[in-house]
């Protein structure tokens, strides 16, 4: 079990010594605290405004490829973010939404989206562009005055890139982290102006003024509805200051919120598992934003996921525009000095495994695969230090979120790509519930599957992940009751083991303040759920789950 104390404190001179002076507090030996589980991890205390972080892609590609060394074998720690029962708390960085909480299909399909998108009552003023990048686009103002960015499709793959970023954005948003509201929009090339002194970027050279005619230029390059109609996605300008990206390892020295190294964060080592499935290999620190928002007293940080893009079959080609996924994307880092070295002594004999896969390719919806696709071998565009210190209970845990999106939900998500071509958004949605399952199974047989640990009509009941996903049959479970002393830390049998099918666990009648029940899952078929699960129940003044501890 992890202990929480790191989510009530936060780094100061103060701070160590009233710990210090603590130390002999006999409510520091206690197991549990009264507050148990921490749900919310409170980093969202002012601070001053820090300074934003500037990152390129070259830069951050030296540094993870060769700068930053993945973790020796046995030397990871465990997360450092988790409550009592194995949770993440809410946070500056996280939310618990579907994991833990029931959703409904359309907040689930509405995603961060809080309002109905631009303004269309008024014409929209660019008051930024840029020609280049993999999808060429502009920064506009609608009537309201709020800001969006828009970017396009190439009329040779409708949808591609814009169904991507929105799906993804609503994936990522279901699944607890903070991401921008994204909308397809459809728009009449006269509802869009350039603004007074805007500017356009182009690459490798300075600012250069926009002007209606390198708008009209940009527009005659994207692709349209049949009714001349041009296809985008509007994301809407995240609330705050944007002050960045955040780095997957480390921590901002000018934040005094930010004390978990971020390697060492649960929801970015799982979000590893959860951009496998989602073949999101542009998972990268510049692919983040932070955003200062600003409250009474100053303001705090709050860290979003950012540009979907090129997630699922979408990507880029040689000349960085948009384009199917390239086959290597998911296989192989773009700087990978072994596999190219094995080519090279082999004269070219030797062939990379990923050169044989064939891929059903839709001008939607790009090039993704399930039969090739292994979790555990599934790589980032470049290594990532959270990703290489996720162990398996982050693994477990982000599997257990992942087992939440039914086919109707997969489905209801696909369906807001709005590719306009059924049987490309069929197929992608059988790509995704493939890859679904083989994290799955994958995830939820290496330990107890067992979750959702909660108090019903007197009862401990629980749901079994790897049944529900029919990874394999059950036979029932192993129970043992004990009363458990918070002061001391040790257990008593409150009688022999017993063996039930049922998902619901009476609880034992006046026994002690606190009691433990520790769980095995019987299936011949999946020995590594034979694991213990204990639960910890505090069952005064009223019945509470506590704590969970997994072997």
């Amino acid at each position: 079990m992890t202990s929480a104390g790191s989510l009530r404190s936060r780094p100061s001179l103060a701070a160590a010594v009233a710990a210090s002076l603590l130390l002999a507090s006999p409510a520091l030996a206690q197991r549990f605290l009264a507050d148990d589980p921490v749900w919310r991890d409170r980093d969202d205390l002012p601070i001053d405004e820090p300074g934003e972080i500037e990152l390129n892609t070259p830069y951050d590609v030296v540094e993870h490829t060769f700068l930053v060394r993945p973790p020796k074998p046995g030397t990871i720690r465990p997360a450092q973010n988790v409550n009592t029962v194995g949770e993440v708390p809410d946070s500056s960085w996280f939310t618990n939404r579907i994991g833990v909480r029931p959703l409904s299909l359309e907040g689930i399909v509405r995603g961060p989206n809080r309002g109905d998108g631009p303004d269309f009552g008024s014409p929209w003023e660019v008051i930024r562009g840029k020609s280049g990048g993999i999808t060429p686009g502009f920064t506009m103002r609608d009537g309201r005055g709020d800001v969006y960015f828009v970017k396009f499709d190439p009329p040779a793959h409708f949808g591609l890139s814009t169904g991507a970023e929105v799906i993804g954005s609503k994936f990522f948003h279901a699944m607890g982290y903070f991401v921008p509201e994204n909308w397809i929009v459809n728009f009449r090339d006269d509802q869009v102006r350039v603004a007074p002194g805007a500017k356009m970027r182009v690459r490798g050279k300075k600012p250069q003024p926009m002007t209606d005619a390198t708008l009209r230029a940009m527009l005659r390059e994207v692709a349209r509805l049949p009714d001349g109609r041009v296809r985008s996605v509007m994301s809407r300008a995240v609330p705050g200051k944007p002050m960045g990206p955040h780095k997957y390892h480390g921590t901002r020295p000018d934040d005094p919120n930010d004390v978990i190294p971020h390697e060492d964060r649960r929801e970015l080592r799982g979000y590893r598992v959860f951009s496998a499935w989602l073949n999101h290999d542009d998972s990268r620190s510049l692919n983040s934003i932070n955003s200062y928002v600003k409250t009474g007293d100053g303001g705090y940080l709050v860290h979003y996921l950012q540009d979907f893009s090129s997630a699922f079959g979408s990507g880029s080609d040689w000349r960085r525009m948009v384009a199917p996924q390239n086959p290597r994307a998911g296989n192989e880092y773009v700087v990978e000095p072994a596999p190219v070295a094995k080519t090279i002594l082999t004269l070219g004999i030797w062939e990379r495994p990923w050169h044989k896969v064939r891929y059903e390719v839709y001008p939607q919806v790009g090039a993704i695969e399930a039969d090739f696709f292994d979790p555990d071998r599934w790589k980032p565009e470049y290594p990532n230090p959270a990703f290489d210190r996720m162990l398996p209970e982050d693994a477990a845990w982000a599997a257990r979120i992942v087992a939440r999106f039914t086919d109707e939900i997969v489905r209801a998500i696909v369906r807001e790509g709005d590719f306009r071509a059924p049987e490309a958004e069929n197929h992608l949605v059988s790509m995704l519930l493939r890859r679904r399952d083989k994290v799955l199974d994958r995830y939820l047989r290496a330990s107890n599957p067992l979750g959702d640990f909660r108090l019903e009509g007197g009862a401990l009941a629980f749901t079994n992940h790897g049944e529900d996903a029919k990874l394999a049959p059950v036979d029932g479970y192993e129970i043992e009751w004990f009363a458990f002393d918070n002061d001391e830390g040790t257990t008593s049998a409150l009688g022999p083991p017993s063996r039930t099918r049922e998902r619901s666990l009476p609880l034992p009648a006046g026994a002690a303040d606190f009691v433990m029940a520790r769980i095995r899952t019987v299936s011949p078929a999946v020995p590594a759920w034979s694991r213990r699960v204990d639960v910890f129940v505090r069952t005064t003044p009223s019945p509470k789950v506590v704590g969970v501890e997994r072997e």
